[in-house]
């Protein structure tokens, strides 16, 4: 992932290294900051001494690196008061359990979190720690308690970590988190501020027994693509995701569901919402009986029938005339043939507002690859978007969003 335009010169990040194995990554993400022009301030803690220097963030940074809480050098120099609102954004990264905790709780018995608790600038976080730690109810609480109080996430993303598990944990690479670092730097427009977005993104499981479902080949790519696109001209997002790899955008809430059922409540829970995209491909039909027993193949005897039931329909319920009905709703149509006829009777028989149509053959690449071709279907006709990459399909269309509800207040 390519680092975002950086920001004008003159910005500062006052960076707080955690004791983790992945700390090392600050180090090529203090690169990339400096590179772009932004000054880096560091703050290193006791336990990330033990993975990090002092000398190493000093060397890349040329800024002097603060540990001790009581050092009377620092604190007539500088102080923790002013050092703590020095810079236009606090980066806490590795942000461990222990950290999330403290920040959460409000303790403030060391430097880190003493500047935490006394900033009044903007905090982003890129967690990393093991996947128990991580999918703990405690983290899971703290995460909850740090995002309904306006913190940034950049992360965490599943993969192998340094104690040869794998899964939700692993740090954000350093592209990623700088990324995040310069959009929340970089001056930029809000045509959203204020609304609330529902965005829905991958596949559903539809459970036949406990080792076996019914699925599809979406990889929820272009789902949290829109979601991030939204988040970045100013939104609020919820992200309701089925079961895909992808970490959540900066500064969207994510939550995650296994069955289309799951995907309707918690649809219904988000709401009231301004805007509903609905990119996930949600299975139109579940098994009328799950098995609670592992269905067992038997010698020379027929397979099994499956009762399919139809699911609920989630973007006929969004779209559905009512007090919280979104003012914008947004349905995706995935076809092998005839896209634009076919979608366009789906935008008619959902209800929604706009379909974005794609076509879905296998030659195309474009069921779980990293680019897609879209046509718009609103009332006022067909529109043809050219190939891209998923993020930039992402960004017109969030682009169009912004531009209906300019529309709608000054028509208003």
């Amino acid at each position: 992932m390519a680092a975002a335009p950086a920001p004008a010169g003159g910005r500062t990040v006052l960076l707080i290294v955690c004791g983790g194995i992945a700390a090392y990554k600050t180090l090529e993400l203090i690169r990339l900051l400096t590179g772009a022009g932004v000054r880096v301030r560091t703050v290193l803690t006791a336990a990330g001494r033990q993975f990090v220097t002092p000398l190493s963030l000093q060397a890349l940074t040329g800024e002097k690196v603060y540990e001790d809480l009581f050092s009377l050098t620092d604190e007539n120099e500088m102080g923790h008061i002013a050092l703590s609102r020095s810079g236009d954004l606090l980066v806490v990264c590795p942000a461990t359990a222990d950290i999330m905790a403290r920040m959460a709780v409000g303790l403030a018995d060391d430097l880190a979190s003493t500047l935490l608790l006394a900033t009044d600038k903007p905090v982003l976080v890129a967690p990393a720690m093991n996947v128990r730690m991580w999918d703990h109810p405690a983290t899971q609480a703290n995460l909850a308690t740090l995002r309904a109080r306006g913190v940034a996430m950049v992360g965490p993303e599943i993969g192998l970590m340094a104690c040869n598990e794998t899964g939700p944990g692993r740090l954000a690479e350093p592209p990623a988190i700088a990324e995040a670092i310069f959009r929340h730097l970089a001056p930029r427009a809000t045509p959203l501020a204020g609304r609330h977005a529902l965005v829905t993104a991958g596949p559903t499981h539809e459970p036949i027994d406990p080792v076996r479902y019914l699925a599809n080949r979406s990889s929820g790519r272009q789902g949290y693509e829109i979601a991030g696109a939204l988040a970045a001209l100013g939104a609020r997002v919820t992200l309701v995701s089925g079961p895909v790899d992808l970490p959540a955008p900066p500064g969207v809430a994510l939550r995650r569901v296994e069955t289309a059922s799951q995907m309707l409540a918690a649809c219904r829970d988000a709401l009231p919402a301004d805007i509903a995209v609905c990119a996930a491909a949600v299975a139109d039909w579940r098994v009328a009986q799950e098995a609670t027993r592992k269905i067992k193949k038997a010698q020379g005897a027929p397979p099994p029938v499956l009762a399919l039931v139809p699911n609920p329909d989630i973007l006929a319920e969004l779209s559905t005339p009512g007090p919280d009905r979104p003012a914008l709703v947004v349905g995706f149509a995935a076809e092998t043939d005839s896209v634009a006829q076919h979608a366009a009777a789906k935008r008619a028989r959902k209800g929604c507002d706009w379909i974005v149509a794609n076509d879905v053959r296998p030659e195309t690449g474009i069921m779980g690859g990293m680019e897609n071709e879209v046509i718009l279907i609103t009332a006022d006709g067909a529109e043809q978007w050219p190939r891209m990459d998923k993020r930039a399909v992402a960004t017109h269309l969030a682009g169009r969003i912004a531009a209906f509800f300019t529309a709608q207040r000054s028509i208003a």
